[in-house]
């Protein structure tokens, strides 16, 4: 399979030939909606916290005696029937939203999302992105002129500081480094942007031996 190569300027220079082994995968939409979820659920923190009623301050002495009030009977305000009381059934703390996906399906699930975006279009080869001051307005000046539409998911071969700092400010892009990259993130993006080093680096790290 062959891809538009650009340089830093947005001006097409020729094709470049990506990996099958890569590249050239058929969608199966079972093994990536597996993988995806996982990834997803693997995000969550779980710092969701509600206290039951043994756990909220107060409510030690019985509101009213038992009978003769014409109300009904409470044995305390900080049952969960009451306002400020405790929550039944509330989020806990310790409760744990991993779930566990093998190195061979992330594998295969990376190389869909790649394979998908390299037939449909929204790969974007550069030929090399350098930033020689750092600054923002440079970088930004340079990803609006490919054909990304103003957004994308930038993947560079390896973390250099000018790069990440340039790329960071700029709204509708971000930026992660080749040995990083997962399904959602690929997955996250219409664009994904890979100078021709990137690709090496995923072809050898993520390739299966």
């Amino acid at each position: 399979m062959l891809a538009d190569t650009y340089d830093q300027q947005g001006k097409k220079l020729t094709q470049t030939r990506l990996p099958s082994g890569v590249f050239g995968l058929e969608p199966n939409k079972d093994l990536l909606f597996q993988v995806i979820v996982s990834q997803m659920a693997n995000l969550r923190q779980g710092t969701a916290r509600a206290k039951d009623r043994g756990e909220v301050r107060g409510g030690g002495k019985k509101p009213w005696k038992q009978k003769g009030t014409g109300r009904a009977r409470h044995g305390s305000i900080r049952s969960p029937l009451w306002i400020g009381g405790g929550v039944t059934f509330g989020p806990v703390k310790e409760k744990n939203f991993k779930k566990k996906i093998n190195k061979e399906m992330r594998r295969k699930a990376l190389f869909q999302v790649l394979s998908s975006k390299a037939k449909e279009g929204f790969l974007i080869i550069l030929d090399k992105l350098v930033s020689e001051d750092g600054k923002t307005k440079t970088m930004a000046k340079k990803l609006l002129s490919l054909p990304c539409k103003g957004k994308g998911l930038l993947v560079v071969p390896k973390y250099e500081k000018k790069i990440v700092l340039a790329v960071r400010n700029i709204e509708g892009f971000s930026i992660t480094e080749a040995k990083n990259l997962n399904a959602l993130q690929a997955a996250s993006f219409r664009y994904l942007i890979l100078p021709k080093e990137s690709i090496k680096v995923i072809e050898n790290i993520f390739s299966s031996k």
